[in-house]
């Protein structure tokens, strides 16, 4: 028979291959056998990222923590120094008045307040405010103290400023 008249034939003809690395090239075989090696690696990442961007969070929250008690400590400072600074005060009044106030602005977020006006002379009042911070890991005490120093008021006679006005 003529090679003209011959039907063509239903046999898959094979075309040669390329030398290349597996998993590299277009054929369904090469491109699975790639995945398989990727396989939990997403799952490997998470297991390491996750923990990473909880202990971030909580150390912010932490630390805005530990900003409020300050300030809360630092607030109390002041209202007692403000007490204790005025003309003929009780005795015990000014680190009395820091401790209630403490108590009463923030309950959460300063634990345990104690104050003390040790430090204080006849011309200025010293309120130093203590407590402890809430933390988020068991065990852990992180302490907060804040000291406020002012001046005592003096009511002096008008004539007498002048009078050092005049000499000064």
């Amino acid at each position: 028979m003529p090679s003209a008249l011959r039907q063509p034939s239903c046999r898959k003809v094979s075309r040669p291959r390329r030398p290349g690395p597996r998993g590299v090239g277009l054929g369904l075989r090469g491109a699975g056998s790639g995945l398989r090696r990727d396989v939990g690696a997403l799952t490997l990442s998470y297991v390491v990222l996750i923990p990473v961007f909880l202990a971030g969070i909580m150390v912010i929250v932490q630390a805005c923590v530990w900003y409020l008690a300050r300030e809360t400590a630092i607030a109390a400072a002041r209202q007692g120094a403000d007490v204790a600074r005025t003309a003929h005060p009780p005795p015990g009044s000014g680190a009395a008045a820091a401790v209630i106030f403490a108590r009463k602005a923030a309950p959460g977020f300063l634990l345990g307040p104690s104050a003390s006006a040790a430090g204080s002379s006849a011309v200025t009042v010293r309120i130093t405010v203590t407590g402890r911070v809430p933390t988020l890991v068991p065990g852990m005490v992180i302490k907060v103290s804040e000291v406020v120093t002012a001046p005592v008021e003096r009511f002096t006679a008008s004539g007498a400023l002048e009078t050092s006005s005049r000499h000064g």
